[in-house]
């Protein structure tokens, strides 16, 4: 009897479910298998690259990473040929393509490159996968999941081949498409009473959104809601993709308008665009040694906890926030004086940082100018210093060194919920987002010449966007900044959407949540305050099989990213860094490993179980 293949499907094709393939390879590679194996990648926008990656958008849209600590292979080159397990960084890789800009090591690369990069990869697993093995591009849309008789699953597409049975399934499904909140429900109710007037841009990737002249009209004015990432992407969207430019003499940028241009007009709660990341002076490879918060002193938090109360969950703001503290002050100190620095620094405080118009208020609009261009040229000279010579800019990119630490502390239930909602996501995460996640200084650069040509107005902190029906337009105000009122046509959300399995309108997460194949993820605590809601997928650690809504794990369904957001924290890396064992990589191979357990049973176990299976199916 012809032994029937083990078939995996992975649904998404982004960094994520790229990363279960390479492992998926590598693993094959070092083990040819006796089965055949057959593997599904499944994506509705571009396999290999997904929606966020995908090879036709803008080049004005980049990363912040740098590209030497880029890479989707979990080894570096070596003297064989690129493959699954030995291939190169996208630094690396960028000097082998014609078609693409070559990049150094410390450049930035353009969302439309790294999925160049990532497509590569892909092709990479297609070419180098051993006897036995098939790998499957299925550009449709994955519509639901059904129970198969026997284990595993019945994949339904939107088009041919309609339906995949697979032995083990992979969600990794990417950013979402969400219902609108109630702020984005009443915006898009005042532009449907105003028909043929106002325009409005729920949050999304800047390159899905409508920014073309016909919504936003050369010199017409566009308000635009968040001053993070995202914000620069619509600006550029919106001034170099309007055919406007920047020139560069010495240090100083200007902006050239094309005349098609609307006037911007942004704002957000602290009224401070995100600040830029310091230049690079770190190798691929670096890590940083931490001395304050370390696995060792959460797991020891925990015991000090557990001992007193009778209960292991932490409290952020007591047992992590003055080790993270201690953390990053240590490098703002050690970097000062390495560098030969005179005299005490500032204190250093990072939530001044993150809110430094929090306590102020502005006689009028100009004013806050004033103080906003000083704020952003002291950050582009702390930026200038280097992420490693740097003082400031060495203590604030500790932030994403501890990231995993801090998942030690905050994943799976680690904090009480209270502590969770208040501390952590309340408190610091806005105040990490801001500071730990910037853009090149070049963007910052550009935004600075923007306010300068008069083109980009920040209105001030405490934004507020409220919508007026007799006027037809959305005002735009801040109540520290005197007479800072703004009317516009246009409002563009510019925050990235938060996942939420309720709001996702994906037709395959509604249908999902409805047969109760997943479930949400909900915060407890001790006592009997009723469980708190998150909007998390629920998976049980690596290998992040999917918990069903009866309670039951799924061992043939994982799910990894951005859809366990709230389980996990902060599941949006898109890359591992080279040479390094990154988390991002550990989760890849957990989830292949499980995958191709099912390779190391019995032959007659299979045969048997095969012959069974495709009874049920007849």
């Amino acid at each position: 009897m012809t032994m029937q293949p083990l078939t995996l499907a992975v649904i998404g094709t982004g960094p994520r479910g790229i990363s279960v393939l390479e492992r998926l390879a590598v693993r094959l590679a070092e083990t040819p298998p006796d089965r055949p194996v057959r593997i599904h990648a499944i994506d509705d926008i571009e396999i290999g690259a997904g929606r966020i990656w995908r090879t036709s958008q803008d080049d004005w849209y980049t990363m912040n990473t740098v590209a030497g600590q880029i890479t989707m292979y979990s080894g570096t080159p070596d003297d064989g040929p690129w493959r699954p397990g030995a291939g190169p960084a996208l630094d690396e890789w960028s000097l082998s393509r014609a078609d693409v800009h070559s990049l150094g090591s410390d450049d930035y690369a353009t969302r439309r490159t790294y999925g160049h990069y990532l497509r590569d990869v892909y092709r990479s697993i297609e070419q180098h996968l051993p006897e036995g093995v098939e790998l499957i591009s299925t550009r449709t849309r994955a519509k639901s999941l059904a129970a198969r008789p026997g284990g595993g699953w019945f994949v339904e597409l939107d088009r041919s081949p309609y339906m995949i049975a697979a032995d083990h399934v992979l969600l990794a499904t990417g950013h979402p498409k969400n219902l609108p909140d109630p702020f984005e429900r009443r915006m898009i109710d005042f532009c449907a009473r105003n028909a043929y007037g106002p325009h409005y841009e729920c949050g999304d990737s800047a390159a899905d959104m409508d920014l073309g002249e016909r919504a936003i009209p050369a010199g017409s004015t566009v308000a635009i809601r968040g001053l993070g990432l995202s914000f620069y992407d619509v600006m550029l969207s919106l001034t170099l993709g309007r055919g406007g430019t920047f020139k560069t003499n010495g240090d100083r940028m200007t902006y050239i308008p094309s005349g098609r241009e609307p006037y911007i007009v942004a704002g957000s709660r602290s009224g401070l665009p995100i600040p830029a990341r310091g230049v690079n002076q770190k190798r691929p490879d670096h890590t940083h040694k931490a001395r304050h918060l370390t696995k060792q002193a959460v797991a020891a938090a925990r015991v000090r906890r557990r001992e007193t109360t009778g209960n292991d969950q932490l409290s952020f703001t007591e047992d992590v926030w003055p080790l993270l503290i201690r953390e990053v002050d240590q490098v703002y100190q050690d970097t000062h004086r390495a560098q030969g620095g005179v005299g005490a620094l500032p204190e250093l405080d990072l939530h001044k940082l993150a809110r430094p118009f929090a306590d102020k208020t502005f006689s009028s609009p100009g004013h806050f100018r004033t103080h906003l261009l000083q704020t952003m040229r002291a950050d582009l000279d702390d930026a200038g210093l280097g992420n490693a010579r740097g003082p400031l800019k060495a203590a604030l990119d500790v932030l994403r060194d501890i990231r995993n630490v801090v998942r030690e502390a905050v994943d799976y239930n680690g904090l009480l919920p209270a502590s969770h909602e208040e501390d952590f996501n309340r408190q610091f995460l806005p105040v990490n987002s801001l500071l730990s996640a910037g853009p090149p200084a070049e963007r910052v650069e550009q935004l600075y010449a923007l306010i300068e040509a008069g083109q980009v107005d920040v209105i001030g902190p405490a934004t507020e966007f409220t919508e007026d029906d007799a006027k037809g337009l959305f005002k735009i105000s801040s109540p520290q900044v005197r007479g800072a009122v703004k009317w516009a046509a246009a409002l563009i959300d510019a925050r990235i959407p938060t996942p939420d399995l309720h709001r996702d309108t994906s037709e395959l997460t509604v249908s999902l949540l409805s047969t109760g194949i997943v479930s949400e993820f909900f915060r407890t605590g001790p006592g009997t305050a009723p469980p708190v809601p998150t909007g998390g997928l629920n998976v049980t650690h690596a290998p992040f099989h999917v918990i069903g809504a009866d309670g039951e794990v799924h061992a043939d369904l994982y799910a990894l990213g951005i859809p366990t957001e709230h389980t996990r924290w902060f599941t949006q890396v898109g890359s591992g860094k080279p040479g390094l064992n990154t988390l991002f990589k550990q989760d890849a191979d957990a989830i292949a490993r499980a995958m191709l357990a099912a390779l190391d049973d019995d032959t007659d176990a299979f045969v048997a179980r095969s012959a069974t299976m495709m009874g049920s199916i007849r």
